[in-house]
């Protein structure tokens, strides 16, 4: 169930602070990387290194660092976003892409845009959660991406639209929860849905002035029968078989993109198949172009210029949609421009970014499913079995990654990449699977395998961690053991320090040289979005959104994430700004709160019922609510909610949208018999936690 965004379109425009200079953020702008001043894109500047030269805040002055103010986000709920700052204005979009500026010395609000995703969503509601990462800014135009997929292009000043777009086929189960790409006066944007019906992945570009599509690349190739949009296409398409295009065949681009402006290109990094398991989509095998890759596009025209593929045939969610970073290496005595790339399957990437070529790769966590890279063919060597060819396979990482959408970071400084690093297995299991019948979702979800260990992970087989990698010598140079999975992305900066938030509500600085933490505060509440740094009449600040979220707390869930208390709308979610001397008491956001299932003595569970209902809550429920029904904190948990008490207020919710204007979508699909089976299945869940709870008691 989710929160709803609000109904006015601009609720409150002030005039804008006038104490900094004004700055032309165009392509010279996003290419300098001397300027510490302002914070101009996701990553900082086009490198995405998310480094700041600033040096204020240091190895010796953090120690005095405080809170100077926060801003109350009540309305909020998922904030996985990177704030922008601009000549003394901090612009961050929040839940349902509810965009807002502030007063970056002051907190004060200036603007607020809504661009009521609820209401355009509509019934595609049900495959969108509340989130996005971030925005982008260009010549005084601020550019908003929203779940439903629209981009909308917003006066910096006023906030108020410019225009709008739609970037997605309505009638697909696709949405945006990445942020856009500004460069040459145009704007880029992916999607995502793989999981939620049949996908054919793609970017487009459009002009920023007038929002007009400029190009446009699919990634996977479509049906041979209605010709190929370009020769990238026709090549891809050798490299499949069966009828793949009658599933989508995959490929979202829902996050890692960097423009390149020494090659004026575009470098993506590409998602997985559709569905997963590649018995399905292509039967007899094949690399599957250009799933899982990383792919240069001529940044004026969209054509394609070269690829690497990290898992070719993909099988187990390994896309390759983390941030893709631009650096400067010595390798063997030569500099050389390279791109540094660390995705989910667990292999961390030095790529030539003039060309392509590979220049290294080695393990950075724990991988079972290959035992290295050939130099000589840049393919894995996989190992025996990985691919569950007899229908089952425990395997390192997981679905979740080694590294996830979590932002890494580089210092130039130190030469070393700092990474949110996470250990969490799976068994990929398509035992049941009918490969030939299969068939692709539509708004509801389906992999074409099962994976996981169910909702209670074993904590002896996670493990997760913030690592500072050499990417030269490709080894680690330290690492900080961290709880649970999870945690967010980071920040460096010339102070020699990484900033970090985590799954506890901690948010802490560690020495960029040694990992030895300087500093930290707990928030009290979980976090997910990576911080910003930026300066303001000569003074250094500090920024972070706090507002747990994503799809490891909505999909996953389960206890190795529930326990920390973040419960649905437990904590009151915020914007907070430190700085030296800051001397502003920590908010008090709200206590955790840990769900206690509800198991009515007189509710007879029906196990034929349950099963039945099991299965109706992987495909409809689990992408909110959680595995198992044990909510990370995105949504309510099921097992502790009265409403499946109560089949009359059941239905008026679930199938006829009481509460849609919350962002709790309506499921018109569902039958009596579909509800009546949930309730079933969420009661047992209840009743069988409960019951373990209580025997845990009285040991």
């Amino acid at each position: 169930m989710r929160r709803f965004a609000l109904c006015a379109a601009l609720a409150l425009v002030v005039s804008l602070p006038a104490a900094q200079a004004q700055t032309v953020v165009d392509a010279k702008a996003l290419g300098d990387q001397t300027q510490g001043r302002n914070w101009l894109a996701y990553g900082r500047n086009f490198h995405e290194q998310r480094f700041s030269p600033l040096t204020q805040i240091n190895t010796e002055s953090v120690k005095q660092l405080g809170l100077e103010w926060n801003m109350p986000l009540p309305r909020d709920h998922s904030l996985l976003g990177t704030p922008l700052a601009v000549d003394g204005v901090l612009y961050f979009s929040g839940s349902w892409s509810v965009t807002r500026a502030v007063d970056a010395k002051t907190g004060k609000l200036l603007w607020e845009y809504a661009p009521k995703s609820i209401e355009h969503a509509g019934e595609r509601l049900r495959v969108m959660w509340d989130s996005n990462r971030g925005l982008a800014y260009w010549k005084g135009t601020l550019v908003i991406c929203t779940i439903d997929g629209r981009l909308i292009a917003l006066d910096a000043k006023t906030g108020k639209p410019r225009w709008s777009t739609q970037t997605t086929d309505t009638s697909k189960a696709l949405y945006v929860s990445g942020h856009p790409k500004v460069f040459r006066g145009l704007v880029l944007i992916g999607n995502g849905g793989t999981e939620f019906g049949a996908a054919r992945g793609y970017v487009s570009a459009y002009h920023i002035t007038s929002g007009k599509l400029a190009w446009r690349w699919y990634v996977v190739p479509g049906n041979p029968a209605d010709g190929f949009e370009d020769a990238s296409m026709e090549m891809a398409a050798k490299t499949w078989t069966g009828e793949w295009w009658k599933f989508g065949g995959g490929g979202n681009v829902w996050n890692g993109i960097t423009y390149d402006p020494e090659f004026n290109q575009i470098l993506l990094g590409t998602g997985n198949g559709s569905p997963w398991n590649r018995k399905v989509r292509s039967p007899g095998g094949g690399d599957n172009l250009f799933l899982c890759s990383i792919v240069a596009l001529d940044a004026d025209t969209g054509k394609y210029k070269w690829h690497y593929q990290t898992v070719p045939g993909e099988t187990w969610d390994y896309n390759s949609s983390m941030d893709i970073v631009l650096a400067d290496l010595e390798l063997k005595g030569k500099k050389t421009k390279a791109l540094l790339h660390a995705p989910k399957n667990g292999f961390f990437y030095v790529l030539d970014r003039s060309n392509g070529k590979l220049l290294s790769a080695e393990k950075f966590a724990q991988v079972n499913w290959a035992t290295g890279i050939d130099m000589k063919t840049g393919r894995p060597i996989e190992r025996e079995g990985a691919r569950y060819e007899d229908g089952e396979e425990l395997i390192y990482p997981g679905p979740l990654g080694a590294h996830s959408w979590h932002a890494m970071s580089y210092s130039p400084k130190t030469g070393l990449v700092y990474i949110p690093k996470q250990e969490v297995p799976a068994v990929f299991n398509d035992k049941s699977v009918k490969m030939v019948d299969w068939r692709s979702p539509y708004f509801a979800t389906s992999m074409g395998v099962d994976m996981g260990l169910g909702h209670d992970v074993p904590k002896d087989v996670t493990n997760s961690s913030l690592i500072g990698w050499d990417p030269v010598k490709q080894a680690k140079v330290w690492e900080v053991s961290q709880p649970e999975y999870w945690n967010a992305g980071t920040m460096v900066t010339a102070g020699d320090l990484v900033f970090q938030g985590g799954v506890t509500g901690e948010f802490a600085a560690y020495h960029a040289l040694t990992g030895a933490k300087l500093w930290s505060v707990n928030v009290g509440s979980g976090i997910s979005a990576p911080p910003i740094t930026y300066e303001v009449d000569g003074r250094q600040y500090v920024s972070l959104l706090v507002g747990f979220g994503g799809a490891g707390v909505s999909m996953a869930g389960g206890t190795a994430l529930s326990q920390f208390g973040w419960a649905y709308r437990a904590q009151t979610r915020q914007l907070l700004t430190f700085a030296l001397g800051g001397k502003t008491k920590m908010p008090d956001v709200g206590a955790p709160v840990r769900p206690k299932p509800i198991a009515p003595a007189d509710f007879k569970v029906d196990a034929t019922l349950a099963t039945r209902g099991q299965e109706l809550y992987l495909s409809h429920c689990m992408m909110c609510h959680g595995a198992g029904a044990v909510a990370g904190g995105y949504a309510p948990d099921l097992r502790a909610s009265v409403l499946f008490a109560q089949p009359e207020a059941m239905k008026a919710v679930v199938r006829n949208g009481a509460k849609m204007p919350l962002g709790m979508p309506r499921f018109v699909d569902l039958t009596d018999g579909d509800l009546d089976a949930l309730q079933h299945f969420v009661r047992k869940r209840a009743a069988d936690d409960a019951k373990a709870a209580a025997a845990a008691a009285k040991k």
